[in-house]
């Protein structure tokens, strides 16, 4: 059994991007991370990593903190917001234009929750 969480932000974004280049079968196989910066060093503020795009289109946008990913999504925000609730990530609405919620993810394993938390907004994207 592994005892040591990975709380480290820049590693939990590159798990989280593998998980999201990762799947074969909808609403996952149309997700991609595009604009990458491989240089990313983390800020308290949030290092922009890159975007995950849903069919060509941003759908979220991913920011390293020292300990931390916030996770931006720009569309699905319900189903974002739910699932991010069902999967026990910290959310966050911003009422700014365009609208988003953001979401942590706050140790790698949260990585595939995340991962579900983009699946569900992609899926209310094509409703």
């Amino acid at each position: 059994m592994v005892e040591d969480r990975i709380t480290d932000g820049k590693r939990i974004a590159e798990l989280l991007s593998s998980e999201v280049t990762g799947h074969e079968r909808s609403p996952y196989d149309e997700l991609g991370v595009a604009d990458a910066n491989p240089d990313v060093e983390p800020t308290a503020d949030g290092a922009r990593a890159y975007d995950v795009e849903h069919g060509g289109e941003r759908l979220a946008r991913v920011f390293v903190q020292p300990d931390r990913v916030r996770l931006e999504l720009y569309a699905g925000l319900d189903a974002a917001r739910d699932a991010a609730e069902d999967a026990e990530l910290r959310t966050r609405p911003v009422a700014s234009e365009p609208p988003r919620v953001v979401v942590f993810v706050e140790y790698g394993a949260a990585a595939k929750r995340a991962l579900d938390v983009l699946g569900d907004a992609a899926a209310a994207r094509d409703d």
